[in-house]
Order: structure tokens, then C-alpha cells, then sequence
């Protein structure tokens, strides 16, 4: 998540105590040593004078220069404050001891830790990929070590399931991971030998890699599942060198790698947590939610399962409105809304989705300042091209407005067995018909004024709601 989106305030306590990767207060004026780390268990090691003072600028230009990055993509990289409980992608001009002295204020305001797992809850620097670098622009990089940071990063979400991805993609990247530790020239008992001295969860997704477990793993047989899964990414890697002709580069790989999770919508996302209501199935059953992962990049808006790895809602941002609210009474959960366009017994309607986080106000705050920036950057295009802007060229849903503005209505949402695609027959949502009339008595607890945000006013035509709604 973007730290710009937050307000943090300035913490005047002398009690707290400094972790991660800063010294204590008492050293501050003199010079001291701090790791920034790195996808792939590795580390720059810096020496700071005026630890307290200096800002995510100035140590981001010494991590850039001890790495050797080319001025050109300085930009693809950022700084970021991290732990298991929470990431921020930090600006320029925040100043990370300071952060770090309110690291405790921002998991009570931002998490929903208990307060022993916020009190041992140490954050550390990393240093990774900005979540506002286009890709198109990464497509260009062809500095093998700015290439290999890109692609510690992206192998890591791969390998944890925090980028879901379907059997062709997952076994594809392995072979390719593969090939960039131990060469693309292994033979099959060389590829064999090498598998089981790394174990294949260093390769593949750890949910694919360990398997479901339990009954299912006893009737089948958790060795043949292992070796169906080894000849796959045997297969997998013989294609390597067989479509490269000649033994392929590094950077050839590397780009493979990178141009595969490229093709995965969600990559380069900011993720946030949060929870979804179940659909209900039965008196008994509900009330139960489910924990999903928010993917948000220039693109659209990504909400994923975290259990079972698998895209359950993807918009971009001219098919959605959203907002925030705060709690109305103790008890209550700080919610995003997203409003996209759905069907319910046949007739389209507007659908609500309520995803509960303390993060909602950052989610929406980050998707407004992408809407921002993609607006920018596409104005900037046309006035590049003196105004002309072909048809191919239109920004994502312009193209739409003829067909789906208040007069029409997109194609709707596709529903497949891939990890990818939308799986909206899957959430408990409230609907609305266009005219605002309501189809059954559902209740958000809000008032209906928060449809008001929209990437594109007339590229969406959000809901007028006339009258309170009851959960169904």
C-alpha cells in the first residue's frame, strides 16, 4: 500500500522502542549501519549519519548507487516500511526512523493484530518495485541486475500464491526459475537430482508444491502426485532450450519470466487485507466471511481468495464506482464499496460489494490517486499526438462510453475455471436494478451518496438509490 495515503502523525513519546532496521535514538547523531533489504535474501548494507533526519530520498539514491541502477529506471524501484502485519510504499520525503517510532500507532489504526502480535511486530526497509511504474516502461529495462531485483520480487508473490496463477503459467515460471539458477542445459537426471536437493516448492507455488494434504493426499498418493508435477516442469524446461535454438541469455530469461506475470492483470499491485461476506447457506450460516487479498494498480482493482489462490472479483477502474465508510457504532468495520455492473434473475442490476478492512480508507484513497494518475498520463498521450487518439489507443472503457453510458450496458463480466477470471456467482453482493429500485430488501449500514466516485463520470452510470436497504 501507498504510506502517502495515510496521515501519520508525529509521535513525541521517548518510551518507544526502535526495531527493524534503525538504531536506538540515543546514537542518532552518530554515523550507523542500516540494512535495506532485498527480494531473494539479500541486503544492502549502509552507513547513516543522522539516522533520525534523513529521508526515504536520500537512502534511496545510496541504495540505487551500491546497486549500480541506471538512472534511466530509477523509478521502478521504491522504498517500502514492511512486516508480517503490514506494507507501505514510502514517499520521497518521509523520514523512516520517525515511521518507525509510530509503527505500533499505524497497526492498531491499519490492522486487526492483537495487541501481543502488534507488540512484538518489528518493521524493516525494503527496497522493491514502485507500484506506479508501468509495465510498458519495464518491458524496456535491459540491465540484467535491474531485471533479476524485478524478478526476486515476482517470483516470490508466484511461489507464496499472493499472484494466483493457472497450471501453464505456474509450470512455465518454474521451468524458467529453473533455468536461471542451474542453466537451461540439465539433463533429466541432472534436472532430477537438482529438483530433489531444492525441493520442488522452490519452483512452484507452495500451495501446488505441499498439496491439499489430508484424506486426498493419502488416496492418491503424495509421491505420484510429486511425479506427475516434476514431468511437467521437466517438460516445461526442455521447451526452454529447444524455442531459444542457442543456449538463451540471462536477460532473455529474465524477460520471459517478467513477460509471463505480465500477463497476469494483477502484477505490480499494491495489496491490502480484508474480508468478504459469504453467500448464506442456510439460518445457521450466516454472518461468516471469508479473508480476501485487494489487489489495486494503475489498471483496475483486484479482490482475491486468499485460501483457495483464485481471482474471485477484477474490475478496471471504468467499470466500477466505489467509496469508504467508517464505523457508525462501536462494533462496527471501517468498508470499501465497489459497484459494478452484474445480473440478478436475468435482469442487469448494479451490484455492491462490502469488503471489510480497517484499510478501507487507504484502499479508496489509493484508487483515487491511480484514477488521478492514469487520467494524467492518458492526457498527456493525446496532447502528445496532437489531440488524435486512434481507436486502439482509447483509454480502457472510452471506447465503452458509446455503447455502455447511461443508455446501454457493457457485456457481461466473463465467468471460467481459470484462477484469472471473475467468479461473481461466488459473492454475497447487494443489487440494485438502474432505475434504483430495489430488487430485495437489503441493507447497507450507509447512506446511498458514496456512489459518487467514478474513474470517468459518463463511462459509468452509478446508481441513484432512493430508500435504506436491508441485508439479505
Amino acid at each position: 500500500m501507498e504510506g502517502d495515503d495515510c496521515s501519520f502523525q508525529p509521535d513525541s513519546s521517548d518510551d518507544h522502542s526502535q526495531r527493524g532496521s534503525v538504531a536506538s535514538s540515543a546514537t542518532l547523531s552518530r554515523a550507523q549501519d542500516v540494512l535495506i533489504y532485498l527480494f531473494g535474501d539479500s541486503a544492502v548494507h549502509l552507513t547513516v549519519e543522522g539516522l533520525g533526519t534523513v529521508s526515504v530520498q536520500e537512502l534511496s539514491r545510496s541504495v540505487r548507487d551500491a546497486l549500480n541502477i541506471p538512472e534511466s529506471v530509477q523509478d521502478a524501484f521504491a522504498l517500502w516500511l514492511c512486516s508480517p502485519l503490514l506494507d507501505l510504499q514510502l514517499k520521497a520525503r518521509h523520514q523512516p526512523y520517525k515511521l518507525c517510532r509510530q509503527w505500533q500507532d499505524l497497526l492498531y489504526r491499519f490492522t486487526e493484530a492483537s495487541e501481543e502480535d502488534i507488540s512484538q511486530d518489528e518493521p524493516y526497509l525494503q527496497f522493491r518495485r514502485n507500484v506506479f511504474y508501468p509495465k510498458s516502461k519495464e518491458l524496456q529495462i535491459e540491465d540484467e541486475a535491474v531485471l533479476r531485483l524485478l524478478y526476486e520480487e515476482a517470483r516470490s508473490h508466484i511461489l507464496t500464491g499472493r499472484y494466483p496463477s493457472d497450471p501453464e503459467h505456474w509450470t512455465a515460471l518454474g521451468a524458467l526459475s529453473l533455468a536461471l539458477d542451474e542453466g537451461p542445459n540439465l539433463d533429466s537426471q541432472q534436472f532430477t537430482t537438482t529438483i530433489r536437493e531444492k525441493k520442488l516448492s522452490s519452483f512452484l507455488p507452495a500451495h501446488v508444491a505441499m498439496g491439499s494434504g489430508g484424506l486426498f493426499s493419502t488416496l492418491r498418493g503424495k509421491s505420484s502426485r510429486q511425479a506427475g508435477l516434476e514431468q511437467s516442469l521437466l517438460e516445461a524446461y526442455k521447451k526452454i532450450s529447444t524455442s531459444a535454438g542457442d543456449t538463451p541469455e540471462p536477460t532473455q530469461l529474465l524477460h520471459q519470466y517478467l513477460n509471463t506475470c505480465h500477463t497476469l492483470p494483477y502484477y505490480g499491485c499494491a495489496f491490502f487485507l480484508g474480508e468478504i461476506d459469504k453467500p448464506a447457506q442456510g439460518i445457521l450460516q450466516r454472518g461468516k466471511r471469508k479473508a480476501v487479498n485487494v489487489g489495486i494498480c494503475l489498471e483496475g482493482v483486484y479482490v482475491m481468495d486468499v485460501k483457495e489462490k483464485h481471482v474471485l472479483l477484477g474490475l478496471r477502474f471504468s467499470e466500477l464506482s466505489w467509496d469508504h465508510s467508517y464505523p457508525e457504532e462501536e462494533g462496527d468495520s471501517h468498508i470499501l464499496w465497489l459497484e459494478f455492473d452484474g445480473e440478478e434473475d436475468g435482469t442487469p442490476v448494479n451490484k455492491l460489494l462490502k469488503i471489510y478492512s480497517k484499510q478501507a480508507e487507504l484502499m479508496s484513497g489509493f484508487i483515487e490517486f491511480c484514477v488521478e494518475l492514469k487520467s494524467a498520463s492518458e492526457v498527456g498521450a493525446a496532447a502528445g499526438m496532437d489531440g488524435e487518439v486512434s481507436q486502439s489507443q482509447q483509454p480502457a472503457g472510452q471506447e465503452g462510453n458509446k455503447k455502455n453510458g447511461r443508455g446501454g450496458r457493457r457485456g457481461m463480466l466473463s465467468r471460467q475455471n481459470s484462477v484469472v477470471c471473475n467468479r461473481v456467482h461466488s459473492l454475497n453482493t447487494i443489487s440494485y436494478v438502474d432505475n434504483g429500485k430495489e430488487i430485495k430488501r437489503l441493507k447497507p449500514k450507509r447512506a446511498a451518496s458514496f456512489f459518487t466516485r467514478q474513474a470517468s463520470a459518463p463511462s459509468y452510470s452509478a446508481v441513484q438509490v432512493t430508500e435504506s436497504l436491508e441485508q439479505g
